[in-house]
């Protein structure tokens, strides 16, 4: 084990508060990371000793220096538990020494988190996609180190420089040789001058590459040229004397012709293979096993996994410090000694964290695991003791703060737009029939049903949901059915609409809040239904007003007011909850104890929905009639079942593909909206439901299949994942993004406007230039367009223009100004010409809505529609903050000394740069650069900053507030 000497002071209180997950969101028009670094701490190796770098140095590595690195994020295993993940970076000019002292450093960190962080070694020019992603859209190592190292720091003349571009998503950037012998008709290149960048494209050359090199290329501008250079794109095969091509030509002493790629061992990228895993034994990779599985590992052993292009250390939680530090060389020794090329990846993983792509090597990956003998537990007690016992002499913990972390309460997504008009069928016999008005809400476990709600969103005419719903005990028959002419519908709407699948017990907040009420019923009304039962010989248990039920309401909300039937007797019953009952002559509501003034109210309203102008009476727990037990067949005993909700996961992104049969997925790490390529159908999982997004330019075919996909990603993420293989699950196709789903990004409503390829949409947007349509048919509109391309050129010249971190980065209000402005003009300029050609006739007026409108469940608090009279400002960049300041005290909720005539939804605006950081964990900047969705989940940490209308629920039954308190147990 380490000694307490051994443990760096300068790893102490590192991943020890909650980093909340944030995307890399990409500057208007410009496409420069602005990526926050929020969760990321990083250490350069000086004097052998780790060496925190400045948050102003985080994306800027030197060729001889070596660097660690930590990434938190939220963990999976409820609140309070965080995932960590450590990265040594080494420079291609380290010394041995250094690399080495990185790599033990990582370990030592490593143990300090608890001994459970996946360990990443990250050789420059050769680093995973997971590590760059932390620095969108790519790092450009400098030459030279520290003081202490081996060479200087660069002189501050510039230098002209060739890079070449590889990768879709994040950018692999490399600095070869500036010379014409180097250019090839297969790569991206861009050459940086100190008066001009020139991207270079190969004439057979990814169009993905292709497009993310323009980022790369702000990001040049912006680190050397201080946001002032002019920009060139010259085609391979496209020959012009004057002008950039010709420019570009002199550049490298005239034009000749380019030759043919020249692999070197640096291009070798080893393809994925199936997993071989072998036993690590005396420091080295021993015997090959044979058919494995996750029972295969034990908590004492380590073993290593060659997936070709990534070698898998995995090690057991029981082992040693020592151990573990040899299984990592133990990996480096075996790519040595088998001569795999140097992109080959190494990742370690602990136990009990094990990532996505380790587990894809398994047919699957159960979440339960056998107890460990009491050996091995003895041992991991001994271990677990000595590392607290280290850790706690310098005043940190194996988990920091966890167990006095908050727990995350559910966060809501965008629901839709309630205005909107709703359509409900029913399956039966093959076809699908109108469901009436007044049962509109009522769903039977029994039968299949198609949701189609048409509503208004931003500047669309109308959108379009469209699911079908799938009843627990419904016939394979009718599913079949209901999916067929879902698929029809949704062809015969355009392919406009959101198209899903919904099964019962899963439903959607967006789903369930189109419904109010809705009710799940017992039994079916279809044929095929009744069929079924008839054959099985099963009682028909349809739900009728005339017999005897218990109707459950749990939730309070409009997007969780779910109310269930349940078997009419006593023991269906709980303390929790209201209840429905009708039994005998009598229509009852019975009050738990321990329910909420809300639920209440819900009963008395689907007390009316079921059986309309019948006076319900009130029973409450405790104090019923004789009469109200005889119904449910006499008094008995119930349980009061502690409410359990799902783990609130972050969402994950993945490509996929069929190798033989076989689904196969590629995260996609740290993803924002630029990751939605028009080339691709991606997933995006958050756990609470899956996302078939789909690109303007994906085949046809290709298309058709996209909900097939999703399913085959169900089941593979069932198995190693333990997803439920009930999931709601959506197609959606580009352009028609709902905001369920955008709230996930930091999203921009005009590159969506924008038709093309990648490259032709990255073109249209940084030089408003290209074929603004993919095909070149921009019509008229002349005079606007210009003044719209005038704002972009001057917005991508102008100084300060790029907007990120570099040297030239938001210089004043202006050049935000000036950004807005830009936007706005070429989106006008694509709305109005993309309406000549897709709309040669205006569209009727949209239907009025039913006579009788939804009606809210939950009306909003008065004092939210008022007008705070102490003002908020808002710059450039979104940052909120306020001329007057007041306490935290002040500011949340129930004070006792409250702020007057604030904004009761922006509380955390008015707190001082001090508090904001010590309430919020985080500064004001990348506070509002996260996600919506994300503030508010960061916001619901802190009870005090709990939303007003959830208050409500606390004053009244504190004890319903509670239940969300739960502390996970240690793992």
């Amino acid at each position: 084990m380490a000694t307490a000497k051994a443990l760096e002071p300068a790893f102490q209180g590192v991943g020890s508060r909650p980093y909340p997950y944030v995307h890399a969101s990409i500057c208007r028009l410009t496409f420069v990371s602005i990526y926050e670094h929020v969760g990321l701490e990083i250490w350069r190796i000086e004097d052998f000793k780790p060496v925190p770098l400045p948050k102003s140095d985080y994306g800027t590595f030197y060729a001889g220096d070596s660097y660690v690195l930590l990434k938190t994020s939220h963990g999976r295993g409820g609140a309070g538990v965080f995932a960590y993940d450590i990265h040594y970076w080494l420079g291609k000019d380290t010394s041995q020494d250094e690399a080495g002292t990185a790599a033990i450093k990582a370990v030592e960190l490593d143990a300090i988190l608890g001994g459970r962080a996946a360990q990443h070694r990250e050789p420059q020019n050769f680093e995973s996609d997971k590590f760059i992603s932390y620095f969108k859209p790519c790092i450009a190592p400098l030459e030279g180190g520290v003081k202490s190292g081996f060479k200087k720091p660069e002189e501050e003349e510039f230098e002209t420089r060739l890079y070449t571009c590889k990768g879709k998503r994040v950018v692999h950037l490399k600095q070869v040789p500036f010379s014409r012998s180097v250019l090839n008709h297969d790569d991206v290149f861009i050459l940086d001058t100190k008066e001009k960048i020139f991207q270079f494209n190969g004439a057979n050359s990814n169009i993905q590459e292709r497009a993310k090199a323009l980022e790369v290329i702000q990001f040049l501008k912006d680190k050397y040229h201080e946001g002032t250079c002019n920009v060139a794109i010259v085609d391979d095969g496209k020959l012009q004397a004057e002008g950039d091509s010709g420019e570009f030509w002199v550049i490298f002493g005239g034009f000749a012709p380019i030759g043919k790629k020249v692999l070197t061992d640096d291009d070798i990228v080893p393809d994925r293979t199936p997993g071989k895993l072998y036993s690590i034994a005396g420091g080295k990779a021993a015997d090959q096993i044979e058919d494995y599985s996750k029972s295969t590992f034990e908590n004492d052993k380590c073993y290593l996994m060659d997936c070709g292009a990534e070698v898998f250390v995995w090690v057991g939680r029981s082992t040693q410090l020592d151990d573990r530090k040899a299984a990592m060389q133990a990996a480096e020794d075996f790519i040595t000694s088998n001569n795999r090329p140097k992109a080959t990846l190494i990742t370690r993983l602990i136990q009990g964290y094990e990532t996505h792509s380790f587990k894809s090597n398994f047919d699957s990956w159960p979440s339960s695991t056998a107890a460990p003998s009491a050996e091995n537990r003895g041992k991991v007690a001994e271990n677990r003791g000595k590392v607290s016992a280290l850790l706690k002499q310098q005043g940190v913990g194996t988990k920091g703060k966890e167990k006095n972390a908050p727990v995350v309460e559910e966060v809501v997504p965008p629901l839709l737009d309630t205005h909107g008009k709703l359509e409900v069928w029913s399956i039966d016999g093959g076809a699908k029939n109108p469901v009436a008005s007044e049962d509109v809400g009522k769903f039977y476990s029994g039968d299949c049903y198609i949701v189609l709600y048409s509503y208004h969103s931003r500047e669309k005419k109308e959108d379009f949901y469209l699911c079908y719903w799938i009843g627990t005990d419904s016939t394979e028959e009718d599913q079949e059915t209901a999916a067929k002419l879902t698929a029809s519908m949704f062809n015969s709407l355009k392919a406009r609409p959101v198209q899903g699948r919904v099964y019962q017990e899963k439903e959607p907040p967006q789903f369930i809040a189109l419904f109010q009420p809705m009710v799940l019923l017992k039994g079916g009304l279809s044929s095929s239904y009744k069929s079924h039962i008839a054959e099985k010989g099963l009682e028909d248990e349809t739900y009728s007003p005339s017999n005897a039920s218990i109707i459950r309401i749990s939730g309070t909300a409009v997007h969780n007011n779910k109310a269930i039937h349940l078997e009419p007797v006593a023991s269906s019953l709980n303390s929790h909850e209201c209840f429905v009952v009708h039994a005998g002559n009598h229509l009852y509501i019975w009050q738990g104890t321990q329910s909420t003034y809300e639920q209440q109210q819900w009963a008395a309203k689907i007390a009316e929905f079921l059986k309309p102008g019948v006076t319900a009476k009130y029973q409450k727990e405790g104090t019923e009639s004789a009469t109200f037990w005889l119904g449910l067949g006499g008094k008995g005993d119930f349980s009061s079942p502690k409410v359990s909700f799902d783990t609130i996961r972050d969402p994950h992104m993945f490509s996929f593909s069929l190798a033989k049969g076989k689904f196969e997925a590629e995260e996609v790490y740290n993803f924002d909206q630029d990751d939605l390529l028009p080339e691709d159908m991606l997933i995006l999982d958050t756990h609470a439901e899956v996302f078939v997004w789909i690109g303007q330019a994906v085949d046809p075919k290709e298309k058709k299949n996209a909900l097939e996909y999703g399913q085959k990603y169900i089941e593979w993420a069932e198995a190693i994942d333990g997803l439920s293989p009930r999931v709601p699950l959506y197609k959606i196709t580009e352009g028609n993004e709902p905001c369920f789903f955008t709230t996930y990004f930091s999203w921009e409503p005009v590159k969506t406007s924008i038709h093309g390829n990648s490259f032709q949409k990255k073109i249209t947007i940084l030089f408003g230039g290209g074929n603004a349509d993919g095909q070149g048919n921009q019509g008229g509109g002349a005079t606007q367009r210009a003044s719209a391309l005038a704002a972009l050129n001057s917005t991508f010249n102008s100084s300060g223009g790029g907007g990120g971190k570099g040297p030239g980065a938001g210089k004043g209000s202006s050049a935000g100004s000036q950004r807005r402005a830009a936007v706005a003009a070429l989106s006008s300029v694509l709305t109005d010409e993309k309406a000549k050609v897709d709309e040669p006739e205006p569209e009727p007026e949209p239907e009025e809505a039913p006579e009788e409108p939804v009606e809210p469940s939950e009306p909003i608090p008065e004092e939210h529609d008022s007008e705070p009279k102490v003002a908020i400002e808002e710059d450039e960049n979104g940052i909120l903050s306020s001329q007057s300041v007041f306490t935290y005290e002040q500011v949340r909720v129930k004070s006792e000394d409250p702020a007057p005539d604030i904004d009761l939804k922006r509380r955390e605006a008015y707190l001082s740069v001090e508090e904001f950081e010590s309430v919020l964990g985080m500064t004001r900047e990348d506070f509002y650069k996260l996600p919506k969705w994300k503030q508010d989940l960061t916001k619901k940490k802190v009870v005090q900053f709990v939303f007003v209308f959830e208050l409500d629920y606390i004053m009244d039954k504190y004890s319903w507030f509670l239940k969300y308190f739960h502390t996970p147990a240690d793992e």
